[in-house]
C-alpha cells in the first residue's frame, strides 16, 4: 500500500572525517529547519561480508552512497545529488508520488528536459531516458560529450560520430523516489558488483545501473515525472557565477547585482 505520510528529515551522506566541518558550514543551517541525520560513506562501508577489502582511493559511487544510509531509511525517500539545484516544483511532484503512488513494486524519478541541463562552458554527460506511452521508464543510457552546437544538441560516441538529441529529450539527473525495499536490491547488486570488480579500483556502482536491472527483470516499474524546470549544477568552474546569479534571483524576488555575490554572502543576507 502507498504511504499517506513520509517522514520529514534530511540524511546527509558524507565522509566521517569531514563531519565537524560539514555540520558547521552546512548542517547547522538545515538542522535549524528540519530533523537532520548523518550517514558515513567510506571505502569499506557495506563490505563487512568481505574478508580482504579491495584497495581504492574513493568510495564506490552513488548506489553505494544510498547503501551507506540504509539504517536511516525506513520509509519512502528521495535520493538526490546534494550539490545540484532541482527546483521546488520537482520536489513537490516527487513528494506527492511518495505519498500516493510509491509501493514495493513502483518507484519514481524526476526527469528533466535535456535542453534545461546543459552547460555553456563545455560538454556534459547525461542519462538519456526511454519512456513508455504509459509514462514508465524502460531504459537509461549514459551519453557523454553532450553539447549544444549551432544546429542543435549532439552527443559524440566512442567512434567520434555525432548523434542528434532533441531539446526535450528526458534525462536523469539523479532525482529518485524509492520505496525502502530498494535497499535489499542495492545490497544484493552491490555484492555482485564488488566481486566482479575487485581488481578495478576506479569502478563505480551507479544508481541507474540498479534501476535498469530491476526494470529489466520485471521486479519494479518506475514512474517518470518530467519537470520543465531549469536544472542548475556546477560541471565546470565557470558555471559557478551562472548558478549563483540564478539562485540569487530566486531569493525573495530581490534584485541581483551584475556581479553575483558568493553563496555564503547571500545566505547571511536572507
Amino acid at each position: 500500500m502507498p504511504y499517506g505520510r513520509v517522514s520529514e528529515k534530511f540524511v546527509f551522506v558524507i565522509r566521517e572525517d569531514i563531519e565537524e566541518a560539514f555540520r558547521e558550514t552546512v548542517g547547522k543551517r538545515v538542522e535549524a529547519q528540519i530533523r537532520t541525520e548523518y550517514a558515513f560513506q567510506e571505502m569499506t562501508t557495506g563490505l563487512e561480508w568481505l574478508d580482504e577489502k579491495p584497495q581504492r582511493e574513493k568510495p564506490w559511487g552513488t548506489g553505494h552512497a544510498i547503501l551507506s544510509a540504509k539504517a536511516h531509511l525506513t520509509e519512502p525517500f528521495i535520493a538526490i545529488n546534494a550539490d545540484d539545484f532541482y527546483g521546488a516544483d520537482s520536489f513537490q511532484a516527487i513528494a506527492d508520488f511518495l505519498r500516493q503512488d510509491c509501493t514495493p513494486g513502483q518507484y519514481g524519478m524526476v526527469a528533466y528536459r535535456l535542453g534545461n541541463t546543459l552547460s555553456e562552458n563545455g560538454s556534459v554527460s547525461r542519462g538519456v531516458c526511454s519512456v513508455s506511452d504509459e509514462g514508465f521508464l524502460t531504459d537509461v543510457v549514459e551519453r557523454t560529450k553532450i553539447e549544444r552546437f549551432e544546429d542543435g544538441i549532439h552527443f559524440i560516441d566512442e567512434a567520434g560520430t555525432r548523434h542528434f538529441l532533441d531539446d526535450k529529450t528526458p534525462v536523469s539527473m539523479n532525482f529518485w523516489g524509492f520505496h525502502p525495499t530498494v535497499l535489499q536490491e542495492i545490497e544484493s547488486q552491490f555484492r555482485t558488483f564488488v566481486t566482479a570488480n575487485m581488481d578495478k579500483p576506479k569502478a563505480e556502482f551507479y544508481i541507474p545501473t540498479v534501476v535498469n536491472q530491476l526494470i529489466k527483470s520485471g521486479k519494479i516499474k518506475l514512474k517518470v515525472l518530467t519537470s520543465e524546470s531549469q536544472w542548475y549544477g556546477v560541471t565546470y568552474p565557470e558555471d559557478k557565477d551562472t548558478v549563483q546569479h540564478a539562485l540569487g534571483e530566486m531569493v525573495g524576488g530581490r534584485n541581483v547585482p551584475e556581479k553575483p555575490v558568493s553563496l555564503e554572502q547571500r545566505c547571511r543576507s536572507v
